[in-house]
Parts: C-alpha cells; structure tokens; sequence
C-alpha cells in the first residue's frame, strides 16, 4: 500500500467531514459531535489549527485534526483522527501521530494533548508508545459532556 500524509487546505473541509463522519460511524458513541461533523466546522478548525489527510493508493482513507488551546497555544489538541474502516488494520492511526508529532516540533508548540475515550482503553499503549503520558490532573477542552470523561494524555516536547 502506498501511503502519503499531506497537510489539509481549506478546499479538503467537506472531505475531512466525510471522512470524520464515515470513521466514526459505529465505533465512536452515538452522542458524539463527531456524527454530525459539517465543512463549516472544520474549516473553523483548519484556519485555528490544521490537519492531516492519509491517502493509502491515492485514496483518502484517514485523517486527523488538531487546535491550539485557546489559554495557550504552545498546546496544541489532537482531535478527530479516524481511519475508514476498509483501511483498519494497517497502523494508520500511527502515520498521522507522527506527522501531528512532527508539524509540532516544526511550529515549536511546548506540548501535545489528546484524549482516549473510556471504552478504549487500549489506545493507551499506543500513544504511550509515542511518549505521552496520562494527565489526571487535565480536561479535555473537547469532551463530550453525555460520555464518561476521557484519559487526556500529554507529550512534552523537547526543543
């Protein structure tokens, strides 16, 4: 499979919708904002934070957004990452935290946050593999006030 991570542009709003919404739909809780995912909000979000778009064989097939914290923007969110589910199984997921990883240390943000919701408790690992740590003490800014509160996890980085 042929893979390739490239920054999203405002033009890639609508495709971010759909691939949020169809990445979502069955695995992530009913309740989630993410269901009713529009271009107009993730333009918002392009123009405060970005995001990225997996193309495996030249098709879309996973993407993922982050945000400045509005308190410091030396924090960036990661949020939205999702993988359709033809495309599951390959370590996707993996592909777009490094480039999140690597767009952060590029911008000199001081330290990356995102959250794992309480039914998947696996992910913990993974993103404990790319040195994030639990955060007990924070809230993610994101979360969805009819799902139990999310792990946030964070990850200094060294400049």
């Amino acid at each position: 499979m042929d893979l390739v991570v490239r920054q999203a542009s405002d033009d890639d709003a609508p495709l971010l919708a759909d691939l949020t919404r169809a990445s979502w739909a069955g695995k992530v809780a009913p309740s989630s904002s993410g269901h009713q995912e529009s271009p107009a909000r993730v333009l918002q979000d392009l123009r405060a934070g970005g995001a990225f778009v997996l193309e495996a064989d030249g098709a879309p097939a996973a993407s993922v957004r982050w945000l400045p914290l509005d308190a410091n923007a030396a924090v960036w969110e990661i949020l939205r990452m999702g993988v359709l589910p033809a495309y599951r199984g390959h370590n996707l997921s993996q592909h777009l935290l490094e480039a999140v990883i690597h767009a952060a240390q590029a911008s000199g943000v001081a330290e990356l946050r995102l959250a794992v919701r309480a039914d998947q408790p696996r992910l913990l690992d993974l993103y404990a593999a790319y040195g994030f740590e639990l955060a007990e003490e924070l809230e993610y800014s994101h979360a969805n006030p009819s799902e139990p509160p999310p792990s946030v996890m964070r990850r200094l980085l060294r400049h």
